[in-house]
């Protein structure tokens, strides 16, 4: 059986962790099984589940370039522990481990990116410079879409790696739809969703914005954010301050986003920059209209009819009346084309399957 050795920060139920999460409980994990390097001491949400499939979780400390003890921490790991695989998802930063597994001759290093940009923060330039550094170390390039892709590495030969789902679990249905209206108290009005973490780039006080103004034509909508993060009390504030605290139903973080969605009647996502959010093709699959920002990639629309976009500068109004437009669109099922499209989960585990036994 071969081992392949995923590199992350922390296995919580971000975008990319559930992407991981979809692959792995579809491979054929007596072929291939996966083990975890997470840069945090705390356990995350995906880790016992992780553990029951076979996967084993080391641990070494966050991410610091200035820090030689994580150097140190990398270099010893791979010393103790041989892989033939190293899957980095750590977009930029992916240099630091790839470097390490280079230095103990792992011969498939794979940095993969999960986005078009990053935070411009006061870590921005490392991060800039360690993506110019990424082809010394890397030997092969996966992304999860085609903007993502050049974006990261210009020149180079990508491989794309779908942001699959179980598309089975999102099919429309009605008598989910009526339970979870039921739970969040939701009855017969108009819902928003959003699905992300609470996260500068997702742009969530610009979404509240949007909301607040279609309340003007639609007072009985409702706005449902599913998620957590660092910005999520920020957020709760702005919501208070607007008067909206009673419209607005934050759930935290779930494991039945499948489910929530049928609650939904329009999925926005105003980002700042995205690679190819695993939650469009999962809103999708749930035959939800969805409204993304110019700022997402439109290679994210892998239906037909179901996406539109609109220019992060323009006024609120415009994004409301994409919005109302929406309530014309008929729910139905979009699997088909789905699936098609290469995005359910099982064909796409097989590929990968067969792309990691190719480098035993």
């Amino acid at each position: 059986m071969l081992r392949v050795l995923q590199v992350v920060t922390k296995m919580d139920r971000g975008g990319l962790e559930t992407m991981l999460m979809n692959y792995y409980r579809n491979i054929d994990r007596s072929k291939v099984q996966f083990d975890y390097l997470v840069h945090r001491k705390e356990r995350g949400r995906y880790d016992d589940e992780i553990e029951m499939l076979g996967g084993k979780i080391y641990r070494v400390p966050p991410l610091n370039p200035l820090n030689p003890n994580y150097y140190k921490a990398l270099n010893q790991f791979f010393r103790e522990h041989e892989y033939r695989i190293v899957h980095s998802n750590l977009d930029c930063t992916s240099t630091f481990p790839l470097r390490a597994a280079k230095k103990a001759d792992v011969p498939c290093r794979i940095a993969h990116v999960h986005s078009t940009s990053q935070d411009k923060d006061f870590k921005y330039p490392i991060k800039m410079l360690s993506k110019e550094l990424l082809p010394y170390y890397a030997t092969d390039y996966f992304a999860c879409g085609e903007a993502a892709g050049n974006w990261a590495f210009p020149g180079k030969s990508i491989t794309v790696i779908r942001n699959a789902v179980d598309t089975s679990r999102y099919a429309p249905d009605i008598g989910i739809r009526k339970k979870i209206r039921e739970e969040f108290q939701l009855k017969d009005t108009f819902v928003i969703g959003h699905v992300g973490r609470f996260d500068p780039a997702k742009n969530h006080g610009f979404l509240v914005k949007i909301f607040c103004e279609l309340k003007r034509s639609i007072p009985e909508a409702k706005l449902m954010l599913v998620g957590d993060g660092n910005g999520k009390g920020e957020i709760e504030r702005q919501v208070e301050q607007l008067g909206i605290k009673e419209d607005v139903v934050f759930t935290g973080v779930r494991s039945d986003v499948n489910e929530l969605m049928q609650a939904m009647d329009v999925f926005v996502m105003p980002s700042l920059y995205e690679g190819f959010p695993v939650t469009m093709v999962e809103a999708q699959a749930a035959g939800l209209p969805c409204i993304i920002s110019d700022k997402v990639p439109f290679e994210c629309a892998v239906t037909s009819g179901l996406v539109s976009s609109v220019k992060l500068s323009d006024n609120l109004d415009v994004w409301v009346k994409e919005i109302l437009r929406t309530r014309t669109i008929e729910r139905r099922s979009h699997l088909d084309e789905i699936v098609k499209k290469g995005f359910d989960i099982k064909q796409a585990a097989k590929w990968l399957e067969g792309y990691y036994l190719m480098h035993m």
